[in-house]
């Protein structure tokens, strides 16, 4: 996939600041309110409030942050980034993520965190892929909002299928004891950088290894949440 320099990734038209990526146009249609609730992202009447759902059972982490539903065109984005070598598009994507932040941040959703992680892909997938597509997300958020990114902070130990070839319950079972937390979390907030969250399992199995080292709080951004 190819851009033409200073034109919107999208729509084509020029942009008014080459660096976005993405025309204030475009953004505000993807940028659009979210009705859901602000602890799994999921369809909920408050955003301010947890939903049923979490109040019967509560996700591993605390708080979520994402762009939009994993439809097109931020999905059609994302499956470029990862699958057709188009790192470039990394920075556009990462400023749409950080817009949402902002916005929740603005209406008392979410409070910034100490540091940032980024979801990691094992060795021989990155060495395949050429880059981690959640940290090359991570790099430019933690650049805008002032906060250290630690690439390296949760590894990978073992290689497993993709998560998005295996059904809810698989993707729970092919997750069990395959991170490792490699840095001291413990009193401290973090945020969880992710591409996609769909089932939520990656992220939840990281936030709990995170809590269970102590982390005070854990959120999670991700440009898409699949409802």
């Amino acid at each position: 996939m190819l851009a033409i320099p200073g034109r919107c990734w999208l729509c084509q038209l020029p942009l008014a600041c080459p660096t976005w990526g993405i025309c204030s146009c475009c953004t505000a249609s993807l940028l659009q309110p979210l009705a859901c609730c602000l602890q799994c992202g999921l369809p909920a009447l408050s955003g301010h409030l947890p939903c049923g759902r979490c109040l019967q059972r509560a996700p591993e982490w605390d708080a979520i942050a994402y762009v939009t539903d994993y439809l097109p065109p931020l999905s059609t984005l994302i499956h470029h980034l990862k699958f057709t070598g188009t790192p470039s598009l990394a920075p556009a994507l990462a400023r749409l993520l950080l817009l949402r932040i902002l916005m929740a941040r603005r209406e008392k959703r979410l409070h910034l965190p100490d540091a940032i992680l980024s979801v990691p892909l094992h060795h021989t997938r990155a060495w395949q892929r050429g880059y981690n597509q959640s940290a090359l997300i991570a790099t430019p958020l933690s650049r805008w909002l002032g906060r250290e990114h630690y690439p390296s902070a949760i590894k990978r130990i073992r290689s497993s299928p993709a998560q998005h070839t295996l059904t809810a319950e698989e993707r729970k079972r092919n997750l069990k004891g395959i991170f490792r937390v490699e840095i001291p979390v413990a009193g401290r907030h973090m945020a969880i950088v992710d591409d996609v969250v769909t089932t939520g399992s990656t992220v939840a199995e990281i936030a709990r290894l995170l809590k269970k080292q102590g982390a005070a709080t854990v959120q999670v951004w991700c440009l898409c949440r699949t409802l």
